[in-house]
């Protein structure tokens, strides 16, 4: 059990900014602060900011009159969470980066290291869009498309600690190049970035996806055919996840899922279209914002607390 007093330091690192908390174990969060990552310091600063912050929260909890009993760290790109490892990331700079010891050492805490968009998919399985559905597929729309599943509430993190993602599922052979090399992927089709690009390309003036949807809400022809061509694009890859892991209810997060009903409506039609023997999960939009990142990270954290002191 744990006493009222009690929180996580908790924190969601990005590539430009740090989303950071102190969050007790019932998911509710009693302080929150933002850092800069200013990733282009190189990865050894950027080390020392995660450090010095996840002390600084710590030393806050303390000054508050509150006890940290763990500490949990977000970060994108590929993330041994088994060995507490940031193995790769475009974003941040890292390599092979040690961040669970390291903050371990630094903090004396029982620390998780996790991936953004898994743990991310965890507080939305746990504590937001997905509670009580029991299995659930995040995805998170944005930059780029990744996905986390959840099976009562502990998201898989694959053989490699590259599970999820689902960005990379080859929607379009014939498609525009992605950034992992090889053309059509989904996120190259269907990421926010993609339909900014895709409707710059056709219109030869840059537009946002928000500005994208808003077009073709207003019925611009060109936004109209750039905004279906990502919706269908993005139904093949639900439709491809839907037969891989056959769940409840997927989770669509990320700056994508701000275009709402314009989103929702066209993907639910589309997928709905898709699906042939297989059960049609519930498609609703993330609960938790970019909040999502911190509180898993506290899951985690909590949950390697509860492993630890079995």
């Amino acid at each position: 059990m744990t006493s009222g007093d009690e929180v996580v330091v908790a924190l969601d690192v990005g590539g430009t900014g740090m989303k950071c908390a102190l969050v007790r174990p019932d998911g509710a969060t009693v302080h929150a602060e933002r850092h800069a990552t200013d990733a282009a310091r190189g990865p050894e600063a950027v080390v020392g900011t995660i450090l010095d912050v996840a002390e600084g929260l710590a030393g806050k909890a303390r000054a508050d009159g509150r006890t940290p009993v763990a500490c949990g760290i977000a970060v994108p790109g590929v993330v041994d969470e088994a060995r507490g490892v940031a193995v790769w990331s475009a974003n941040v700079g890292f390599r092979d980066v040690p961040l669970r010891d390291l903050a371990r050492e630094r903090l004396g805490l029982p620390t998780a290291l996790g991936h953004d968009v898994r743990v991310g998919g965890l507080a939305e399985a746990r504590l937001g869009a997905g509670r009580d559905a029991g299995h659930v597929l995040f995805v998170a729309i944005g930059t780029g498309i990744a996905a986390a599943h959840v099976v009562d509430g502990s998201a898989a993190v694959g053989a490699h600690g590259a599970a999820g993602e689902i960005g990379h599922i080859l929607v379009r052979p014939d498609g525009p190049p992605c950034g992992c090399g090889r053309p059509g992927c989904l996120e190259a089709v269907a990421s926010a970035s993609a339909i900014g690009r895709r409707y710059a390309e056709l219109a030869g003036t840059p537009a946002t996806a928000a500005e994208v949807a808003d077009r073709a809400a207003d019925g611009e022809p060109l936004a109209g055919r750039v905004w279906r061509e990502a919706v269908e694009a993005l139904a093949d890859g639900l439709a491809t996840g839907q037969a891989l892991f056959d769940v409840a209810t997927i989770v669509i997060g990320g700056g994508l899922a701000q275009a709402g009903p314009r989103l929702f409506d066209p993907l639910r039609t589309a997928l709905h279209e898709r699906l042939t023997f297989h059960r049609e999960p519930r498609l609703v939009a993330a609960a938790l914002g970019d909040e999502a990142g911190c509180l898993g990270a506290a899951l985690l954290a909590l949950d390697t607390l509860a492993k630890e002191s079995r």
